[in-house]
């Protein structure tokens, strides 16, 4: 299950102060799942405020599946996503555009 690095920005596209202190306000109501594995990776998914993802920059879309694209460490760092080191944004939960799967 490798990363299609298409669907990413070709390098980090980090938040300026006030696209930050947009999203500051949604940090807080964040979930983080619980770890759960297979025999390859351990995974969690994060679901992220609804309304945050109106307040997330544009260029951090895929308008043609119109959802998040799969994000770097740096950019989902700087929506306030808090995790151990060692997590990989590798997908979308499509119909739920709000939550992101990591492993």
């Amino acid at each position: 299950m490798d990363v299609d690095m298409t669907r990413r920005n070709k390098k980090p596209r980090p938040l300026n102060e006030t696209e930050r202190e947009r999203l500051d306000e949604f940090v807080d109501a964040i979930h983080y799942s619980a770890r759960y594995s297979d025999n390859e990776y351990e995974y969690r998914h994060v679901q992220l405020p609804k309304q945050m993802l109106k307040a997330i920059p544009k260029e951090y879309f895929d308008q043609q599946r119109q959802t998040l694209k799969l994000l770097w460490e740096e950019e989902w760092r700087g929506l306030g996503i808090t995790q151990s080191l060692g997590w990989e944004h590798y997908e979308v939960h499509e119909p739920e555009p709000h939550i992101l799967l990591f492993k």
